[in-house]
């Protein structure tokens, strides 16, 4: 969930004129990106060797 300061943020990186899509792609971005944090900051995460191994697997 964001804040009102992150849209308010998010909306002040924006140019003075834009689309309300364009806002929304920002919001979206942003908000994955502070959940993406949040998931790294409980350990949450897969290293890029076990993905890397993940990987390997399917083309066995």
């Amino acid at each position: 969930m964001l804040s009102k300061d992150t849209v308010k943020k998010t909306m002040n990186n924006l140019p003075d004129s834009f689309t309300l899509d364009e806002l929304i792609d920002q919001l979206i971005f942003v908000e994955r990106v502070e959940s993406g944090i949040k998931q790294a900051d409980n350990k949450k995460t897969v290293s890029n060797e076990d993905v890397k191994s993940i990987i390997e697997k399917w083309s066995s």
